[in-house]
């Protein structure tokens, strides 16, 4: 198991930029595949970026050229550089991580809000 602790939402104007943080503890298996999710009100949940232990990464098209995703082995955590932004990508953003990132653990979300 791995416990995730995310940081670094907040309220931003359209165009500004934010940068998430996910530390994660526990299993170092189950961090070989980290990523980002996010949901906003009356949608469903969705992939926004992800990162493999090899660094490997995978993006959305929303946010293709936007946002950036990195992460620091040594200190077992993953961060998600959002530039550019724009009020739609208001939403809480989950971290996610495991051995095969779909049947793995969540973190407790962080809001992030952009403004217009």
């Amino acid at each position: 198991q791995v416990q995730l602790v995310e940081s670094g939402g907040g309220l931003v104007q359209a165009g500004g930029s934010l940068r998430l943080s996910c530390a994660a503890s526990g299993s170092i298996l189950s961090t070989k595949f980290m990523g980002w999710y996010r949901q906003a009100t009356g949608k469903s949940r969705e992939l926004v970026a992800q990162i493999s232990s090899d660094g490997n990464t995978n993006y959305a098209d929303f946010v293709k050229g936007r946002f950036t995703i990195s992460r620091d082995s040594a200190k077992n955590t993953v961060y998600l550089q959002m530039n550019s932004l724009k009020p739609e990508d208001t939403a809480v953003y989950y971290c996610k991580s495991g051995l095969i990132l779909a049947f793995g653990s969540w973190g407790q979300g962080t809001q992030v809000t952009v403004s217009s």
